[in-house]
């Protein structure tokens, strides 16, 4: 009985180490959520002797300026909290382009650096050493004021079939105007990509077992071609268009891509796209040459072996650090206030900040908005990741 009581009291002693881990972990919790109440209490206390209200209200107030782009309807006199939505848009729009962007980009350039072409190789590694060691915001500056503002003016534009056209107002585009037999139209290509692969499985199937080949693509693209011309003859056009023209000093119609969500588009996806380029390339040299050796063995081509074995197993080793570029891709984008792109930074952190003095509130909801994008592609990524890891059985 008194060994058992020495032995219970020998494990409760500061000597042993769980105890001391124990310790230390309550101790450091203590002195975190001291240091947070002593913050908080400073911060309401300052805020109080300057007069200054707390709180979300302001949302609901007027903003009395304009944005330059909005993907949703806004006027200066709509709220905080539209200004909100506006800016989160514009930096949810130049994230997702430059994420496309920079893949295809990074993607060619990593197989360009590996190919048999000497001048092709060279090309591709000039770009990479070039692009990825200077800064992204010179990059900015360099398409916004060298490059962007340097087009001609609006009279001067180059256009395209007058269609499109391009001068230092940015690029205006034709703008889709929803048409009476869009639902019709939808409802034709929604079928007709059903039956495509239907048809694909069902041939799949058939080679299985016969070995015989059926093509899918030919009847696939007259269904997709011509069931949606039927309807467009029969139930009307799914979609207008409305064509920019000059009038006056600037075009009107259309929707214009500004020059300073090209900048930042161009900027960030060239810089991106040489750092994905890079991991590309390591990822593809990472999978065994033996690998290699088998399919052409087996008589596969060259494209059929990158797209069939090598890739799928690099992917295991692209997907980790390709997701930490997507997520320097959203976090580069408030760079955009340095040429007045009206992102989240420049709205929510800068001018609402200004105007309404609610400087922790406007911040709060910046850096939660970057956390949540964030958050959320990691979680994609890690989804897709686990879905292609190698299984040990």
């Amino acid at each position: 009985m008194s060994h058992r009581r020495l032995k219970t009291k020998g494990e409760l002693s500061f000597s042993n180490p769980a105890v001391r881990a124990w310790l230390y972990q309550i101790i450091a919790i203590v002195l975190v959520a001291t240091a947070a109440i002593y913050l908080i209490h400073n911060t309401i206390t300052n805020l109080n002797n300057r007069g200054i209200t707390s709180g979300f209200a302001f949302l609901d107030r007027s903003a009395g300026f304009g944005i330059v782009q909005h993907l949703i309807d806004y006027q200066e006199g709509d709220t905080y909290g539209r200004v909100f939505v506006v800016g989160l848009l514009n930096t949810l729009l130049v994230s997702a382009l430059c994420i496309i962007f920079a893949s295809f980009l990074g993607f060619f350039l990593g197989l360009a650096r590996l190919s048999d072409n000497w001048l092709l190789r060279k090309i591709s590694t000039i770009y990479i050493e070039t692009f990825r060691n200077i800064p992204p915001l010179l990059q900015i500056f360099f398409w916004y004021f060298a490059v962007l503002r340097n087009l001609p003016g609006p009279r001067q534009a180059l256009d395209l079939f007058d269609l499109v056209f391009l001068s230092n107002r940015g690029l205006y585009l034709p703008s889709p105007i929803i048409g009476e037999g869009l639902i019709a139209t939808g409802l034709a290509i929604l079928v007709a990509l059903i039956v495509s692969y239907g048809l694909y499985r069902f041939n799949r199937t058939r080679q299985i077992k016969t070995g015989q080949l059926r093509r899918t693509w030919p009847v696939a693209l007259v269904l997709i071609v011509f069931l949606p011309l039927l309807t467009h003859l029969i139930f009307g056009a799914a979609i207008h268009w409305d064509i920019p023209a000059l009038r006056g000093f600037n075009f009107r119609g259309g929707m214009v891509l500004i020059p300073e969500l090209a900048a930042l588009t161009l900027a960030l996806s060239v810089y991106t796209s040489a750092f994905i380029a890079e991991i590309i390339r390591s990822g593809i040299q990472s999978v065994p040459f033996g690998q290699h050796e088998a399919a052409r063995s087996l008589g596969l081509p060259n494209p059929i072996t990158l797209r069939q074995v090598i890739i799928p197993q690099a992917l295991r080793v692209i997907i980790p650090p390709l997701t930490s570029q997507y997520l320097n891709i959203v976090k580069n984008s408030s760079l955009a206030a340095a040429i007045g792109y009206p992102d989240m930074v420049s709205l929510f952190a800068g001018t609402v900040l200004n105007q309404t003095g609610q400087a922790i509130e406007t911040i709060a909801i910046t850096m939660s908005v970057y956390l949540i994008i964030s958050l959320s592609i990691s979680l994609l990524m890690n989804i897709y990741n686990r879905r292609i890891a190698l299984v040990e059985r």
